[in-house]
């Protein structure tokens, strides 16, 4: 019977041997895939960089993505036969997983493409009386001054420099409240897009009435009184550049100027108003008026500009219709230059933007200051000192070539890197 036994055992040791090994070694690598399955989605081994790619959002991204692994455990532990699903469930997590991290990193390059161009831009100003008795030169610069419009949001930067003449009062007037006046004319449209023009011309419109109004309602304040008693041989001119992310909007009245460097290269983006530019010579005979040159071409033999903000007493031979131009923003943009015409009389676009640029770039140092003979203007929030001296250089240059008027410079930084 032990023989018989033993021989039993021994028949059926091979199938014992078999089957019983098989059994607990297919329990055992079911217990481990199933661990295996849950705990990638948390810890992660080193090798399949889970953590390294879901570390995009710390604080939050980790917690959801662990989430949403356990639902999808969840899913795959509900099917019939665990050992079939495994390799699949495991296929699926890691391409999950992938994709999780695409996204992930797709929406980290959506932020930083919203918010750094949106940002303003830095910049300098550098403003001097000069050679001139008085200062009647005025320069505004206001950041984030509004939206552009509610379908698609985004910060505009104002910058402007008025040049006064007669007297300073139109030209500081213009600064304080030319921005609210086409704020308030973007305001007015529900979808901006596309009708810049249309708005710099009423706001420059509203601004030259209110400044009509003003100096004939004035009192005897203003030091013009002395010289005019009815205050209305003053007047400014006005170059205004709005910087969006994608866009610069120039709006010039006068012979101020604004001038874009691109890849080192000058493009003006305003012409000056002369009284013998061949256009406006047409404009004011048509209109009745005439030409005299009087050392230069003036109208009426007075004013050295075919179109200025203020100055009742010549219209409707000057007048304060800007000329806007809309040039689209490009990676190439070094800086945008605005200045009144102490600058431009002595200095072309191309050495004023050669010198701004070498600047920017640290290529030129910058002339230490004297104290009276050029004061940049340092108390407007978000100054660059990159700028300013880019600014300060190019005054002092105007300056030793003899400019006989004020000069006032605003220097933009339009460079995407920095």
């Amino acid at each position: 019977m032990a023989e018989i036994c033993c021989g039993v055992a021994t028949d059926n040791t091979k199938t014992t041997v078999v089957c019983e090994p098989s059994t607990r070694e297919a329990r055992k690598r079911r217990m481990e895939l199933r661990r295996f399955k849950i705990v990638p989605g948390m810890a992660g081994p080193p090798e399949h960089g889970k953590r390294r790619k879901i570390e995009v959002f710390p604080e939050s991204s980790s917690g959801e993505s662990s989430s949403s692994v356990d639902r999808k455990e969840t899913d795959h532990d509900s099917g019939s036969d665990v050992t079939e699903n495994s390799n699949s469930s495991s296929k699926s997590n890691e391409s999950w997983s992938d994709s999780v991290s695409e996204n992930s990193h797709l929406q980290t390059k959506v932020v930083i493409a919203a918010v750094l161009p949106d940002r303003c831009p830095n910049y300098g100003v550098t403003s001097v009386c000069g050679r001139r008795r008085d200062m009647e030169d005025a320069v505004a610069i206001h950041p984030s001054f509004c939206r552009q419009d509610r379908k698609i949001p985004a910060d505009l930067h104002y910058f402007g420099v008025y040049d006064g003449h007669g007297c300073s009062h139109v030209a500081m007037t213009c600064k304080d409240r030319l921005h609210e006046l086409v704020k308030e004319e973007i305001e007015k449209k529900e979808t901006f897009l596309d009708q810049w023009k249309e708005t710099m011309e009423r706001s420059f419109s509203r601004m030259d009435r209110e400044v009509l109004g003003w100096t004939q309602s004035k009192g005897a304040s203003c030091r013009c009184e002395l010289q005019t008693p009815k205050c209305d041989a003053v007047g400014s001119t006005a170059v205004v550049s709005v910087v969006t992310p994608e866009k610069i909007i120039t709006a010039n009245c006068g012979d101020s100027r604004a001038v874009l460097c691109r890849g080192g290269k000058a493009i003006p983006l305003s012409s000056d108003h002369k009284p013998d530019r061949p256009d406006e010579l047409l404009r004011i005979q048509a209109a009745g008026g005439r030409v005299i040159y009087w050392d230069g071409a003036r109208v009426l033999g007075v004013l050295a500009m075919s179109r200025a903000i203020g100055d009742d007493y010549l219209k409707p031979y000057v007048c304060s219709d800007p000329e806007v131009t809309i040039t689209d923003r490009t990676v190439e943009d070094d800086c945008l230059i605005l200045a009144s015409d102490g600058l431009w009389d002595v200095l072309s676009n191309e050495t004023v933007c050669s010198i701004a640029r070498m600047v920017l770039n640290g290529q030129a140092p910058c002339l230490p200051s004297n104290g009276s003979e050029a004061k940049p203007v340092n108390s407007i929030d978000g100054s660059d000192k990159a700028c300013s001296d880019a600014a300060l250089l190019l005054t002092k240059l105007a300056m030793a070539r003899n400019s006989t008027d004020n000069v006032s410079v605003i220097v933009v930084d339009l460079r995407r890197n920095t």
